[in-house]
């Protein structure tokens, strides 16, 4: 007799249960509805359609130019292969700082048009009233803390940040904040080890870390990064599981041959 495998959705309850127990939250970019299908039968946890799409799908060198529409295009197609994780999408720059009432009305469009589970912005205590307006339509929030890449004009620079004592206490302080303003998570991004696991200590939410170290709740890689598709990104936190690169280059070399050879189609290949 079948029985039929019992599909546990990811929800931020789950989440939350499993940084209680200790259990390690897995989470990867996705961009498209093929490679949503292939993390979701894998397993993965949450899939965070990512404003690095505006990399690693449009080629642009920073993530500031993606659009809330480019988006939204990128999470709906990722929703619509996934049934089991939580898919989060980032809120692209410009649709959330410094005006609450335009974050919502983004946040809206893009649970609307998605189906996604929730949405992702950066910052701290300067977002803070975009996250309760958010949150006050029934709108989860994760937050972003460390490097934030959509201020890279401020800083500069993609260095590790909270190496100096007083941005560490600024984190740590800003972490606290968008916690009790209602995040059900936070992702640090490329801070000392040592302060981001003091940070997923002191939380009751999961913190999902990148370029963080182990001591956090989980972890996030660029999907395109992990998967050797992207080569010209090399930091340190990354760890390539697969050359990608290489494999699809060598194969759709294999075609030209074939093609240039009148190898293919063969007979078998053909009506």
């Amino acid at each position: 007799m079948s029985v039929n495998k019992v599909v546990k959705k990811i929800t931020t309850h789950v989440l939350y249960e499993m940084k209680l127990k200790g259990e390690k939250i897995a989470m990867l970019t996705g961009y498209d509805y093929s490679f949503a299908r292939i993390l979701d039968e894998a397993g993965i946890d949450i899939i965070l359609v990512g404003d690095s799409a505006s990399n690693v799908m449009a080629g642009y060198e920073t993530t500031l130019p993606i659009t809330l529409d480019n988006m939204i295009y990128h999470a709906a197609s990722v929703v619509r292969g996934v049934k089991r994780a939580l898919v989060v999408v980032d809120m692209p720059f410009g649709t959330y700082q410094g005006d609450s009432k335009e974050a919502l009305s983004s946040a809206i469009r893009i649970m609307k048009e998605t189906g996604a589970s929730g949405v992702k912005l950066e910052g701290g205590r300067e977002v803070a009233d975009s996250i309760s307006r958010i949150l006050s339509a029934g709108i989860p929030v994760m937050g972003h803390l460390g490097l934030t890449p959509q201020s890279i004009h401020k800083f500069g620079t993609y260095v590790v940040r909270a190496r100096e004592e007083e941005e560490a206490e600024r984190l740590k302080e800003d972490a606290k904040i968008i916690e009790e303003a209602g995040c059900f998570s936070i992702v640090l991004e490329k801070i000392p080890a040592r302060l981001a696991g003091e940070v997923a200590e002191s939380l009751k939410i999961p913190v999902i870390g990148i370029g963080a170290g182990p001591q956090v709740d989980g972890q996030v890689l660029v999907l395109h990064d992990m998967l050797g598709i992207n080569q010209e990104f090399s930091p340190r936190f990354l760890r390539r599981y697969h050359n990608l690169y290489d494999e699809v280059k060598g194969a759709v070399q294999n075609y030209i041959s074939d093609v240039r050879a009148e190898d293919f189609p063969n007979e078998k290949e053909q009506y």
